[in-house]
Order: structure tokens, then sequence, then C-alpha cells
């Protein structure tokens, strides 16, 4: 199966979650958008410890920190998502996205249609900050406006009962992990959140 990892925002900890997936499933891991250093695939092969996971390279390696659009048009690189070759795996897969779910790769297409065009079940991060509602809600929107599986929502960081709460509700989703904030995210945080999927999942 494959997942695909996006969030409300950047930063919002889809690395995070991209290691705790590959954890659990043992599952592969791609980017298909890398913009800038420290790369993200090198951050999910340290965090994780099974010998199963394999790292994909990227499909587009931009060194500008940017909207891979912005990063492609700096570096003077033609991006498509329809040039995009799915990794050969025989384990599941799972995608992470760049910033948001509408971050642009072009002036036409968005991270959010490698979801579409892959057929990948998403995943989607929501940290709580001032305006994560909306943007949860919006994204929710987003998806649905274009026929993409959800399968549930991680919530990470600082806990708020009442967004989360409406978040839910509005949404239909099930939350399928919370990740409070973490002094220290090493590959110990990883098992445990790992763990917690696993016994999500016999539910």
């Amino acid at each position: 199966m494959n997942f695909f990892i996006t969030a409300i925002h950047t930063d919002s900890g889809k690395t995070l979650v991209s290691a705790i997936f590959c954890e659990a499933l043992k599952a592969d891991y791609w980017k298909p958008f890398q913009s800038g250093v420290p790369r993200d695939s090198d951050t999910v092969q340290k965090l994780i410890t099974n010998n199963q996971t394999k790292i994909h390279p990227e499909g587009y390696l931009f060194s500008t920190p940017v909207s891979p659009h912005a990063a492609a048009k700096a570096e003077g690189i033609s991006t498509s998502i329809q040039d995009l070759v799915l990794p050969p795996t025989q384990r599941d897969l799972i995608i992470e996205g760049a910033g948001g779910c509408l971050v642009p790769v072009n002036d036409e297409e968005f991270i959010i249609d490698v979801a579409a065009k892959f057929n990948a079940t998403v995943i989607l991060v929501s940290n709580l900050y001032l305006g994560s509602i909306n943007h949860s809600l919006l994204t929710y929107e987003a998806l649905m406006k274009r026929n993409i599986t959800i399968e549930g929502i991680v919530f990470n960081g600082h806990a708020n009962p009442e967004s989360e709460r409406i978040i839910l509700h509005h949404t239909k989703l099930p939350c399928i992990l919370r990740i409070p904030r973490e002094d220290e995210i090493n590959t110990t945080t990883i098992l445990r959140y790992a763990q917690e999927l696993v016994e999500y999942w016999k539910k």
C-alpha cells in the first residue's frame, strides 16, 4: 500500500510521522520533492532501526530551501509530476510530501497531485497552533475535492483537546496517533510511537 504523508503547514511533523510509519510497517520511504538540506531522507534513515526499509532517491532534489516550484525555477530545472516514476518495491511505500498539500511544484501542479497520480492514501498531520483548525479543515476540503482517500489524522505537538475535537468532528476522520511535544526525537521515540501505531491497526 502507498501512504502519502501530508500536513496542514510546513514543519508540521511530516518527516517524524514518515519515520514512525516506516518503522511500524517496515515500509520503504520516498520523497518526490526535496528542497534544501538536511535531506528528509537522511533524517528518516537516522531515526529508524529496522533493516528492511529502503530509502529511495528523491524524484527532484534542489539545493535551494524554498517551494519546489521556486527552487526549480532558480536552478533552471523543469519539473512535472507526470514524469515521476514510483520506486519499485514489494513493501508498503511511505511517500512524504513537501510543505502543505497545495504547495506548487510548477505553474499547474501541486504536491497533493503526487498522491492522486499514485493512488496513495493520505495521512494528514496536524500540529495545533492558532489558526490550525482553519488550516486543517481547508486541507481536508482540498483533499475531498480531489477524491483522495484519507486514512486519518495524526496530531503532533502540544495538545489542544478542543481543537482536536472540532477538527475530528467536522472531518469525521479517526485520530491515528497523538504525538506530544518531545524534548528529544531519537530511535527510541520512533519505536515507541511505531508500537502505538501497530496497536492502533490491531483494533
